[in-house]
């Protein structure tokens, strides 16, 4: 059977999904496994994700790290199901972003590929989004061609909604064209106002958020940010959207309880990602919601009120557990490589042409 492995982690830098599949006509998750990212991990890949002093050494000793973290994760995947590293394909890593700037030319994802075919004994695809934008593309959403691939198959207008540190859709068309594009922050605000406030790594179920009111104004000047402004193909990151933007804006408004911060910042989410949704493709019959932002019943609950003729859920009901789904699809892109499958979308990321993406280390 063709096996695959994805390691991911995403903009929350919470930790590192492992996901096994088996891949044939279709894709099929085997076991997967999580890895919490240890506290000094994640503080020095936050740091880097601004300008600070020696950062090429400091870059190669926290991939040198988190790599060592995915080899963990890979070992504990293959203990889970049984299998043996050599019946593993490849191992598709995406990385830790830590800059994202496609307009400037670049994108950079903290990994050491070839550290972890060492490691691991199985041939490593890496560096899936620099092609993308080698080919003036913005090296992001890259799933929406996954989605399309899981969650296609004629079933009406479709959109595919991933929330982690920031939100990126996949509308999918009748006709099984895709097209999609990072609608804002999913996550990101929501945690880091949490953990200014309370020291908590995330809201659980949005319980604080649902505590709080909305801020009219708040809500209409962070809505002000340009990005919400622009049409895809589009893709964000931390340079725009973080805490000390967050409280910037707050420095111009009257003070606000900490609480209706938060439930502003939920509605900010919901609202950025609806308008997109309706922005792009305004007939959507099902939405879709996979990554750690399914788990927000609030939010979740927003979504389906501001969606009311349409039905919103998790991947879950359709059989593809919501905590999977992206670190599958880096499994998947693992395999398009191999097999010389172009695996960007053009309408998505706005790239010149179809591109094969990822670079090999074979063992």
């Amino acid at each position: 059977m063709p096996y695959y492995i994805g390691v991911m982690s995403g903009t929350s830098l919470d930790g590192l999904d492992i996901a096994l599949i088996e891949q044939q006509d279709n894709t099929r998750l085997v076991a997967s496994h999580y890895i919490a990212m240890p506290d000094d991990l994640r503080a020095e890949l936050l740091g880097l994700c601004s300008s600070g002093s020696d950062e090429l050494a400091r870059a190669a000793l926290a991939e040198q790290r988190w790599v060592k973290l995915a080899a963990q994760g890979v070992a504990a995947v293959l203990a889970d199901s049984g299998l043996k590293a050599e019946a593993v394909r490849a191992i598709g890593s995406h990385g830790q972003t830590v800059r994202h700037e496609p307009a400037r030319g670049f994108t950079i994802q903290i990994d050491n590929p070839a550290l972890l075919a060492e490691l691991t004994g199985i041939t490593v695809v890496a560096d899936f989004r620099r092609r993308d934008v080698a080919a003036g593309g913005q090296g992001a959403p890259l799933v929406p061609a996954f989605h399309q691939a899981l969650f296609g198959e004629g079933r009406g207008q479709r959109a595919v909604l991933n929330i982690g540190g920031f939100s990126n859709l996949s509308l999918i068309e009748a006709d099984d064209h895709v097209h999609g594009f990072d609608s804002g922050p999913g996550n990101v605000l929501l945690d880091a106002w949490i953990q200014r406030q309370q020291q908590l790594s995330y809201d659980r179920n949005g319980a604080w958020a649902a505590s709080g009111q909305v801020q009219a104004d708040l809500l209409k000047t962070l809505y002000g940010n340009p990005f919400f402004q622009t049409k895809g193909p589009k893709s964000t990151g931390r340079e725009l959207f973080n805490l000390a933007w967050l409280e910037q804006q707050l420095q111009t408004l009257p003070s606000y309880k900490a609480e209706d911060i938060q439930a502003t910042l939920l509605e900010l989410t919901a609202q950025s990602i609806v308008d997109s949704l309706q922005a792009a493709q305004s007939d959507t019959q099902e939405l879709l919601v996979c990554g750690g932002g399914a788990h927000n019943s609030a939010l979740m609950q927003r979504l389906a009120q501001l969606l009311p003729k349409c039905r919103v859920a998790s991947t879950a009901a359709y059989g593809v557990p919501a905590d999977w789904v992206e670190a599958m699809a880096f499994a998947w892109l693992a395999h398009c490589c191999l097999e010389n499958i172009c695996a960007n979308r053009p309408s998505v990321t706005g790239a010149s042409g179809l591109r094969v993406l990822g670079a090999i280390y074979p063992v």
